[in-house]
């Protein structure tokens, strides 16, 4: 198969799941989706305090992170005060009706734009701060994927993957072995995770950083 075929069938999976999305991320997670979303917005909220600073939220489905970081910077600054939108960005416009329509419902002031997060519409060093949340291990290459969230993001900003893997679920429930039993195709998000890690270093990102405790890995920006 190759990427277009990859892209499409993708496209096609995630069109199909679209109205059981959110109900499926909270399920395979345990609801752990929820808290890592809130902990990722503290982490980044030195970012998300600076009205200025430009945020991407990348395979963002039904948008539920890029809320997340939009209410971490609306409770970081005043009301009143000028802010750059955050950004979320899908393929599959069924994810885009739908996190529309929650932003209509929450009064948010997040956008949303179809873009493909393999040939991204935005200019070089666009963005201080790009995310992505179970939706890297869904890209049709990921070296290509890297290499464009490191062309939008500024020289020193900040990306964060994040992923659900049995490493990240034995954080809450203790072991590893016990995961495997019971979920044995936790055992390929892992070697994908890692994989990832090692095509991070591969590309000279600078800084590469795991937290278990937020299901996430972090990494600054390529030199």
């Amino acid at each position: 198969m190759d990427e277009r075929e990859a892209s499409a069938r993708v496209r096609d999976m995630f069109t199909r799941i679209a109205p059981r999305y959110d109900f499926l991320n909270h399920l395979l997670s345990f609801s752990l989706d929820r808290i890592w979303r809130r902990r990722t917005a503290r982490h980044f909220l030195h970012i998300l305090s600076r009205p200025e600073a430009r945020v991407l939220d990348l395979c963002c489905g039904t948008g539920d992170l890029t809320f997340a970081l939009d209410r971490g910077r609306s409770a970081a600054l005043n009301p009143a005060e000028r802010r750059s939108p955050i950004i979320g960005s899908d393929f599959v416009e069924g994810m885009l009706f739908r996190a529309r329509d929650k932003a209509a419902g929450a009064r948010s002031d997040a956008l949303f734009a179809a873009a493909d997060a393999l040939r991204l519409p935005f200019a070089n060093e666009s963005f201080d701060l790009v995310t992505t949340a179970f939706g890297f291990r869904n890209l049709a290459n990921y070296e290509d994927g890297l290499r464009e969230f490191a062309r939008v993001l500024f020289a020193v900003g900040i990306e964060e993957v994040g992923e659900i893997t049995a490493r990240n679920l034995a954080a809450r429930f203790g072991s590893i072995d016990r995961l495997v039993a019971a979920s044995p195709q936790e055992i390929e998000a892992t070697i994908a995770a890692h994989d990832a890690i090692s095509r991070i270093r591969r590309l000279g990102y600078v800084d590469e950083a795991a937290l278990p405790a937020v299901g996430t890995i972090l990494d600054a920006a390529p030199a």
